[in-house]
């Protein structure tokens, strides 16, 4: 019988840029969120449990909101992120506010997951191909590699303002040889440029870039503790520091822990980071309604997981 994987969804991002609490906010022609697109196709591609982190201050939304749509069909369980929640024997610098970014997301997780999981970004959409590639990957691998799954990086832009991308280089067989995560990528007249304080980078657009959907066929958690652990070592006293899922994967691959496979996906994402951003994440969704991909109402309509 083929492994069925869990989900890990994070969901616990402070929205600055969107300004409002985009996880609960209303996508769907029948008030679906992001989420559930992402829920639905997880299911349909095989994952049998998903697993949210989130934060204390949604708990009583998210339970309202999202937990009763879930039920019978999917097991659901949450874990909070909260900038307290730290290894042992570290504590929260005087100046730091925000959580410690998707790496410390993946760790807090731990506590609920044993056997192989997959990680994604609560507010982007990653289409019902992605899901399906790792879950095949996942249920039927033996090796303990893990993979990611990689999209070109011109499916990957918002129009309205700069994105992060961990750029990703690889063999000729498809495995990892490290990622760049780049936090100011942005579309412009002469082309996709990324801005960093040495200079803009120049990218063709067919670079292969991480979104953060990652797939791990057995528990990495005291690995994700230990890089964590370094980070604060490092970094705590930088108030606006991101300790990032890319660089774990990118640490495995260096410190030759694990080869990290590739898993390319031709789908086109779309993600909430600008509130202009909504109306094209509509009008999206509605296209693919019309197209037979989505029922009108996601959960009015029976379906089958894949076995």
């Amino acid at each position: 019988m083929a492994i069925r994987p869990a989900l890990v969804v994070l969901a616990a991002g402070m929205a600055s840029r969107y300004g409002s609490l985009k996880q609960l906010e209303k996508f769907g022609p029948s008030g679906e969120t992001i989420i559930e697109y992402a829920v639905y196709d997880a299911i349909k591609a095989g994952f049998d449990r998903v697993v949210f982190v989130i934060r204390e201050s949604i708990l009583e939304d998210f339970n309202a909101v999202l937990l009763p749509k879930f039920a019978g069909k999917i097991a659901v369980d949450y874990v909070l992120q909260e900038l307290d929640i730290l290894p042992v024997g570290y504590t929260v610098p005087a100046n730091r506010q925000k959580p410690w970014g998707t790496g410390q997301a993946v760790w807090v997780a731990g506590q609920k997951i044993n056997g192989p999981f997959a990680v994604i970004n609560g507010d982007d959409f990653y289409g019902y191909t992605s899901f399906k590639i790792m879950a095949d990957y996942l249920s039927k691998d033996t090796s303990g590699e893990p993979a990611m799954v990689g999209f070109k990086l011109a499916n990957t832009l918002s129009d309205h303002g700069t994105v992060s991308r961990g750029i990703c280089r690889t063999d000729q067989n498809g495995y990892l040889l490290d990622i760049t995560e780049l936090t100011h990528i942005v579309e412009t007249a002469e082309g996709i440029v990324a801005q960093t304080p040495d200079g803009e980078i120049n990218f063709t657009g067919e670079e292969v870039v991480s979104m953060n959907l990652t797939g791990f066929p057995a528990p990495v958690f005291d690995y994700f503790e230990n890089n964590f652990r370094q980070f604060l070592d490092q970094r705590a006293n930088e108030p606006k520091a991101e300790f990032f899922l890319p660089a774990v994967v990118d640490n495995l691959v260096q410190t030759g822990k694990a080869r990290v496979k590739v898993l390319p996906t031709a789908e086109k994402w779309f993600g909430i980071t600008y509130p202009a951003d909504k109306p094209v994440a509509v009008q999206t969704l509605r296209r693919l309604i019309d197209q037979g991909v989505y029922p009108e109402n996601l959960w009015n309509e029976p379906f089958e997981s894949a076995k």
